[in-house]
């Protein structure tokens, strides 16, 4: 049973005390083609109001993605991603009541979106990308979530896979740490995720799960991501194929449960309502079990 250190997170509007229980951040991904909800909040109407939707749902955050990192997804250009998440922002300006992330590999992207109301910056790339949207985080001094992948989108999937997933993980996320840190972002505002999906095959996928506790006791807070995903579907279909997005979130639920008893700080979920529920029942069973939060200054 892993021990859920607590940190304490400085956004532009307030700290964000994570550790005390696993928080919700709902997905909302303004793309034609992100491999759960595609084009579903492609328009900005339907967008403003699916956040609004998950906030009334219950979610503690909500990430904003203007660019698919599907397996296979190609890159768009700054101005399309711009064009994309900018006025789904706007509509959420002086509104929508809980923090926003964006989801971006782009420097550009990550200053717009800071300057237009987002308080949290998400790369899956950990900085391989861009460095120089460290130096945004470093700037506005908003917190930055480092994420492991191995490869890209376009071909992280195709790749040869990691003999060893755990220390190609830790060992990327060491890496992308160090990146931030020597563009001055401060130890304090870096939150790391473990990337599942991205770059790992199927049985990764479970041990990384399995294994969780090695990845929070690198010290930083931890974000997850495990709702509808591949590995998910595959492990619903016992040897079949594999059951459809829409079919997973028992599934999702399974794995949900792993990540809170794990330790996770942060669970990033589409199904926001059902997810709620599914943490709740887990963080009691995290708490009996001794794994109760411990302080730390930060």
């Amino acid at each position: 049973m892993a021990t859920r250190k607590r940190f304490r997170l400085h956004l532009s509007s307030r700290t964000l005390v994570l550790g005390e229980r696993t928080l919700v951040m709902g997905v909302l991904n303004v793309t034609p083609d992100s491999f759960s909800d595609g084009g579903k909040f492609l328009d900005v109407q339907s967008a403003v109001e699916g956040g609004f939707q998950l906030e009334r749902a219950g979610a503690d955050l909500l990430d904003i993605g203007g660019e698919s990192t599907r397996p296979g997804a190609y890159p768009v250009d700054v101005q399309e991603e711009l064009d994309r998440i900018l006025p789904v922002l706007e509509g959420f300006r002086g509104k929508l009541k809980i923090p926003i992330s964006v989801d971006t590999r782009k420097s550009e992207v990550a200053e717009a979106a800071l300057r237009a109301g987002a308080e949290i910056l998400n790369d899956v790339s950990a900085l391989r990308t861009d460095m120089k949207l460290a130096e945004v985080a470093r700037r506005h001094r908003a917190p930055l979530i480092l994420m492991h992948m191995r490869g890209n989108p376009t071909d992280m999937q195709k790749r040869p896979f990691a003999r060893d997933v755990m220390r190609d993980v830790i060992g990327g996320l060491r890496q992308g740490v160090a990146r931030a840190r020597k563009a001055g972002v401060a130890k304090s505002q870096i939150l790391l995720d473990p990337g599942f999906g991205f770059g790992k095959s199927y049985a990764q996928n479970y041990e990384l799960l399995a294994r969780l506790p090695e990845i929070v006791a690198l010290g930083f807070p931890v974000v997850t991501g495990t709702s509808r995903k591949s590995f998910v579907g595959r492990a619903l279909a016992n040897g079949k194929e594999p059951w459809p997005v829409e079919e997973r979130l028992l599934g999702t639920a399974a794995t949900v449960t792993a990540e809170i008893l794990g330790g996770a700080h942060i669970i990033r979920v589409h199904d926001v309502a059902e997810m709620i529920q599914v943490a709740r029942v887990a963080s009691v069973i995290f708490a009996s079990a001794g794994g109760r939060s411990r302080k730390r200054n930060g």
